[in-house]
């Protein structure tokens, strides 16, 4: 029994402490993880079952039932103090006058339960309140997310994958905007394991190109031809009906006709006769 460490359940938070006195490094920060410990302790020293049994029926003049019933209390006495000794000084004085183990361990379990049903609205909000950024890769968000899953799933509610896959999608960050609609837009269903495996591979693809998302090249080559035929289109206005380029208007005097804005090479009236001298 050396060997075990003792749990000390300080309200808010458990702590484990091998040396027998209040340990300060945090194990856990709920009730049931510290239940969960202790009954597993209690199971070890073949106590656990004094945390549901009741005592037996003393029968008069009867030498078996007077050993069993003293076998129980000495075990009942047992595991109730090791239950005690798994609390803090604080609620030790206010559980130690309760008589059995039985008894104190459902006082335990009712009054801390209440805090778990907190905890469930809790670790709920933290997932309706989880976004993405860009500022941090992908695949580390992804984790964090997935450890709030785990979480939800402690708790007692069953999350399908099916939803899994399509919130971590929806939950991309806004630079992975197009990479988001390819994958709402796929038509075979995806497990949690393939989209893990697509994401790894865009980000590693990212990280190679360093200019942005490597998804959606089709999209860029398509805007940049687009551009660039806008451009030529915009060059070609400045060229002459036959390719060649516009010249700028004339601003002289037209030695045909007499008008300013041609010449008289390009002058439509006719031509007057050469004077004669």
């Amino acid at each position: 029994m050396e060997n075990h460490a003792l749990l000390v359940y300080e309200g808010e938070n458990v702590v484990e402490n091998n040396s027998g006195e209040n340990g300060n490094n945090v194990a856990h920060s709920h009730f049931k993880w510290w239940q969960q410990k202790m009954l597993f302790y209690l199971a070890t020293l073949g106590l656990a079952r004094f945390l549901t049994e009741k005592a037996p029926e003393l029968k008069q003049d009867d030498p078996q039932s007077v050993m069993a019933v003293g076998f129980w209390k000495d075990s009942d006495f047992l595991c109730r103090n090791y239950i005690l000794n798994g609390l803090c000084d604080a609620l030790y004085d206010v559980y130690r006058k309760i008589g059995t183990a039985r008894t104190l361990w459902e006082a335990l379990d009712h009054k801390y339960k209440s805090e778990d049903a907190g905890a469930k609205k809790f670790v709920v909000g933290r997932f309706l309140d989880f976004k993405m950024v860009d500022s941090k890769t992908v695949l580390s968000q992804v984790e964090d997310l997935q450890l709030i899953f785990d979480e939800i799933r402690d708790e007692g509610m069953q999350i399908s994958e099916s939803f899994l896959v399509a919130s971590k999608i929806y939950l991309l960050p806004p630079g992975w905007k197009d990479f988001k609609n390819y994958l709402k837009h796929k038509r075979k269903e995806m497990n949690l394991e393939d989209l893990i495996q697509r994401l790894r591979i865009e980000e590693g693809n990212r990280k190679t190109d360093g200019k942005g998302p490597a998804f959606g090249g089709a999209k860029a080559n398509v805007v940049e031809h687009g551009q660039h035929s806008k451009k030529a289109k915009k060059d070609k206005s400045k060229l002459g009906p036959k390719g060649g380029i516009t010249k700028g208007k004339f601003h002289g005097k037209c030695y045909n006709y007499g008008k300013t804005g041609h010449k008289s090479a390009e002058c439509k009236a006719p031509r007057k006769k050469k004077q004669e001298f």
